[in-house]
Parts: structure tokens; sequence; C-alpha cells
């Protein structure tokens, strides 16, 4: 991944899957209650962390690794927006 302004848009659609996610969130949360908001936030932190391990191991450090460990979690947002 390219580092600097040409991995710009990959994290604009981080951001927008993100925004996507926390309303799902709260939609959940509204009617079936923590419980399964807590298992949602889990199963996103366990893949934002899988992703930043995979990363580190392959060779990725500091901002970098924390941006592309971003984008393969919420960068799906990309394929939502027109």
């Amino acid at each position: 991944m390219a580092e600097g302004r040409r991995s710009y848009p990959d994290v604009v659609g981080g951001h927008i899957g993100l925004a996507v996610t926390i309303i799902a969130l709260i939609v959940v949360a509204s009617f079936s209650g923590p419980r399964w908001t807590l298992i949602t936030v889990g199963c996103f932190a366990a893949w934002f962390i899988g992703a930043l391990t995979v990363i580190l191991i392959r060779g990725g450090s500091g901002r970098v690794a924390v941006r592309r460990a971003y984008v393969a979690t919420f960068g799906w947002g990309d394929y939502i927006t027109p």
C-alpha cells in the first residue's frame, strides 16, 4: 500500500465503514441490549488486532501498520458510497 496522499482514499473508506459500524451498533444496542453489542464490538476489535498482528509480523511498523489495519477492518466503506 502506498503511503502519503495516495492512500488517502482508503482511509476515507475506512472512516465511512467505521461510521456505518457505529450506527449499526447503536441500532443493535437499541433492539437487543448490550450483550450483542459487546459481542459485535469484540469481533471488530479481534479483526483489527488480528490484522495489526499480521501486518506487524510481515514487517509493517508504526502509524503505517495501524492505518493498514484500520483500512483492513473498516475499508469496506468504499463499497457503499456512490
